[in-house]
């Protein structure tokens, strides 16, 4: 059953990025859905089963959305081709769609819910492999979109993003957050230079599936559980900061990198306004993350014993994290020269 589940998310995920027709993304989307719903639903609980429901309710909405445009399109223009959706309002009602299936503001309701009543590796999956079908076919339309309806959208996953991230206790939710704006970060740009749109998205996923692996061996899931890691797990402490930091985008780490180039990129087309916008709307995010990162390395909980501490407990890292945790502290300085 889990190979068919994996083999089905896998391939309904290809099928997207491999498509050129409206009606196979859409059937690639279909299967992804029903492939991820199994997976949700795995705890036996009513939150997850809750988690399962809002986001079946929701990926449908948009799936039913996202056909009407494509067949609104087909009708005016006579082409179902992704790359020719030539029609104003088949564009809006596009985006509208998969702003809701990546889980960007405004559409952003379900996605820390979702997270919440799901396991941290269901977390991980549908925060990064999730989204990689609805950034395909954005980037694929994105010659036809205008910058003026995509801005606001990336404003405002930003500013939600950090708003709703400072409030939160569990990791869960705090990431679903942190997810959202880095997905404004993405809308922003992709209608101006794609590639550094993906870049972005691409750096977000490496540096948030370490660090998801590290909760999961950890078994963090509030901030309180978090204060206490560094008793049990030394090392894996202190990758965690320095990836928390990095995905506030604070300079020699690897996410400072996509965040220069779509600043850069935004005060080029005289985007200046936006520009500045993001910057100052970003704080609130690396409010949160510093928080974080504060709970992880520079507080000691009272310890009971009066000899010195044997770790207790070897966490397992697993190959993928030893892979990207480089790849996501180091910032990649030739990145710039590639995309130009």
């Amino acid at each position: 059953a889990l190979f068919m589940i994996t083999l089905g998310i896998i391939i309904s995920t290809l099928t997207v990025t491999s498509a050129n027709h409206w009606l196979t993304a859409w059937l690639g989307l279909e299967l992804n859905m029903i492939s991820i719903l199994p997976v949700i639903t795995k705890q036996k609980h009513p939150r997850s089963t809750e988690a399962a429901t809002k986001y079946f309710l929701t990926q449908a909405m948009a799936s039913a959305l996202m056909l009407f445009s494509s067949t609104l399109n087909a009708w005016q223009t006579g082409s179902w081709d992704i790359t020719q959706l030539n029609n104003k309002l088949s564009c809006i009602l596009m985006i509208s769609a998969l702003t809701m299936k990546m889980g960007a503001a405004p559409a952003h309701f379900w996605l820390p819910e979702v997270l919440q009543g799901s396991t941290l590796t269901t977390t991980l999956l549908i925060t990064t492999w999730q989204k990689i079908a609805p950034i395909t076919l954005l980037y694929m339309i994105s010659n036809h979109i205008q910058s003026n309806i995509l801005l606001p959208i990336g404003l405002l996953s930003i500013l939600v993003g950090g708003w709703g991230g400072i409030n939160q206790t569990q990791l869960r939710k705090m990431m679903a957050y942190s997810s959202i704006a880095h997905l404004g970060w993405t809308m922003t740009v992709i209608s101006i230079a794609p590639n550094i749109a993906l870049t972005n998205i691409i750096i977000y996923m490496t540096v948030s599936t370490p660090f998801f692996l590290l909760l999961t061996s950890s078994s963090s899931k509030t901030l309180q559980t978090m204060t206490t890691t560094w008793t049990h797990a030394p090392t894996a402490t202190i990758i965690m900061m320095l990836l928390l930091l990095s995905m506030a985008g604070l300079p020699p780490l690897t996410g400072f990198t996509p965040k220069l180039l779509i600043l850069d990129k935004l005060v080029m087309h005289k985007l200046t306004p936006a520009a500045t916008t993001m910057a100052i709307i970003s704080l609130l995010s690396l409010t949160f993350y510093l928080r974080t990162t504060y709970l992880l390395a520079s507080t000691a909980s009272p310890t009971t014993t009066q000899s010195t501490t044997l770790w207790r407990l070897k966490p397992n890292y697993n190959q993928i994290t030893t892979i990207l945790t480089p790849i996501a502290l180091f910032n990649i300085t030739i990145l710039p020269a590639l995309l130009t």
